[in-house]
């Protein structure tokens, strides 16, 4: 079974460009609510390449599921992280006696 990579490789290099305006786009007072709707959308490509890594595809695409998954890990994690960081700047402190 042939794989044709490039119309893959076309949609990930779209995608990037995409984001990349997306993101340069968007205010600083917004980027809290866009991490968390980014989660989401990463969630579904951890279920995605979690399919594609442990199935019966050839080796390059299980490489490549496998980096997808390492990539949608590392963006949910730091995602959770960046917005709880966030969150705590709009707590106030408790007043010292």
């Amino acid at each position: 079974m042939a794989v044709d990579y490039w119309p893959m490789f076309f949609v990930l290099l779209l995608a990037t460009f995409v984001g990349i305006g997306v993101i340069r786009r968007v205010s600083r007072l917004l980027h809290t609510p866009l991490m968390s709707i980014t989660n989401a959308i990463s969630a579904i490509a951890v279920v995605g390449s979690i399919i594609v890594t442990g199935s019966e595809h050839p080796l390059p695409m299980r490489v490549l599921g496998a980096i997808a998954l390492f990539a949608s890990m590392t963006n949910i994690v730091s995602g959770f992280l960046i917005t709880d960081r966030m969150l705590k700047m709009f707590k106030k402190e408790p007043r010292k006696p």
